[in-house]
């Protein structure tokens, strides 16, 4: 009977003890990943002026491995919605390297 009361007590123990580790766990895990992502963000949307100057008269980019359109859009300085504008069949999923995209009318 005496192993049973003990049982009794430890069991919400052990149960609290492995809901505040995976708690713990969790948290740590989704901190870490939300303070590199605004970074990551910050770093892809800005233009620079260099990039902005080399493409302020072309009115072609060729599609690069990795380029998605809104990091198109910050390196060449031309807003999204003239981007999709000027390419109207122009699928953002579906992006592939030395594809053509017109940036000036």
């Amino acid at each position: 009977m005496a192993a049973r009361s003990r049982a009794r007590y430890l069991a919400p123990v052990a149960l609290i003890a492995t809901i505040a580790g995976v708690y713990l766990i969790v948290h740590q895990g989704t901190a870490t990943h939300a303070a590199a992502t605004p970074s990551h963000q910050a770093e892809s949307h800005t233009p620079t002026s260099a990039s902005a100057k080399r493409y302020a008269k072309a009115k072609i980019y060729v599609v690069q491995p990795g380029d998605i359109l809104t990091k198109i859009a910050a390196t060449t300085g031309i807003p999204l919605t003239t981007l999709e504008s000027l390419n109207p069949t122009l699928d953002p999923n579906s992006l592939q390297s030395g594809q053509r995209l017109r940036l000036r009318r």
